[in-house]
């Protein structure tokens, strides 16, 4: 009587470990870190864009009466020139309030260019009064601080989040896949023998037919 092949042995996917959940983990840690890193630049870019209100801008010898919140620092910005000796700003309200230099930054708008004179440190929330004097006649405006020099970082952080998300996915994808793999052959070896191919038979006993079925 002709011998039968044995069927290939068989694991089921759903008995390997680590679960095949880790594949859907992964995937959620790339979406959710490319997200947050398109939304952290498009929001930042925003920001960047429309930091200083252009739309109130007031020159040299101006009094203006601003809102300030010590949690919502804003800056004095000049349009068309550099910070230099030629322009001193001074600013009055409740407490001690002053102005610190803001450091290097630029906005760009369609046919204007701003860059930041003072950062306005106030004490505590009220009404405040800012007055510039300057050589000529330059136009001054309001604005968060924050232009595309700022930009720049957030933008970094911006490319680095999907990166580290799909660097991150593609670690737990061949781990798992590995670690599964391995599994497989483990459990195979148990249950089929060393060779996985089929399973182990009884020995026969002395004096036998082994071709007597």
């Amino acid at each position: 009587m002709s011998m039968q092949p044995f069927p290939s042995p068989q694991i089921r996917a759903n008995e390997l470990r680590p679960g095949r959940h880790w594949y859907a983990t992964a995937a959620a840690i790339t979406v959710v870190l490319i997200v947050l890193g398109i939304a952290i630049g498009v929001y930042r870019f925003k920001n960047a864009i429309n930091a200083v209100d252009t739309e109130n801008q007031f020159t040299a010898g101006d009094t203006v009466t601003l809102r300030l919140d010590p949690e919502h620092e804003k800056a004095i910005w000049i349009r068309e020139r550099g910070p230099s000796s030629d322009q001193a700003c001074g600013i009055t309200g409740p407490g001690d309030p002053g102005l610190i230099d803001p450091g290097i930054d630029v906005i760009l708008t369609r046919n204007e260019t701003w860059n930041p004179l003072y950062t306005i440190d106030v004490p505590r929330a009220g009404d405040y009064k800012a007055t510039c004097t300057s050589q000529g006649q330059p136009r001054y405006a309001i604005g968060d601080l924050g232009g595309l020099v700022t930009f720049g970082g957030w933008l970094m952080l911006a490319v680095l989040l999907p990166m580290l998300g799909i660097s991150i996915g593609a670690v737990i994808v061949l781990v798992t896949a590995f670690r599964r793999r391995g599994h497989r052959k483990r459990l195979l070896a148990e249950r089929y023998g060393s060779g996985g191919s089929h399973p182990a038979q009884p020995a026969l006993s002395p004096g036998a037919d082994p071709h007597r079925q």
